[in-house]
């Protein structure tokens, strides 16, 4: 431990690396909302396709129901 201490900078300098380090964590946050705001949307609009395709093949079977009940009689 005595180590580690001996390596980080003093005074003036530790200062300027806390601030660095909080910038940095900042940032990341930052950057870490924005992809999850982005990855919420993208999931949005996917439900919104999928209802979308099932909408549609519901409608495909029965139009295929009908035309098999008009050509069957």
């Amino acid at each position: 431990m005595l180590a580690i201490a001996d390596a980080l900078p003093s005074g003036k300098a530790s200062a300027y690396v806390a601030a660095a380090y909080l910038v940095f964590l900042l940032l990341l946050v930052v950057y870490l909302t924005i992809m999850a705001v982005k990855v919420q949307r993208i999931e949005k609009d996917l439900r919104e396709l999928a209802g979308f395709a099932e909408q549609r093949n519901q409608e495909v079977a029965e139009e295929e129901a009908q035309h098999a009940e008009v050509g069957g009689g």
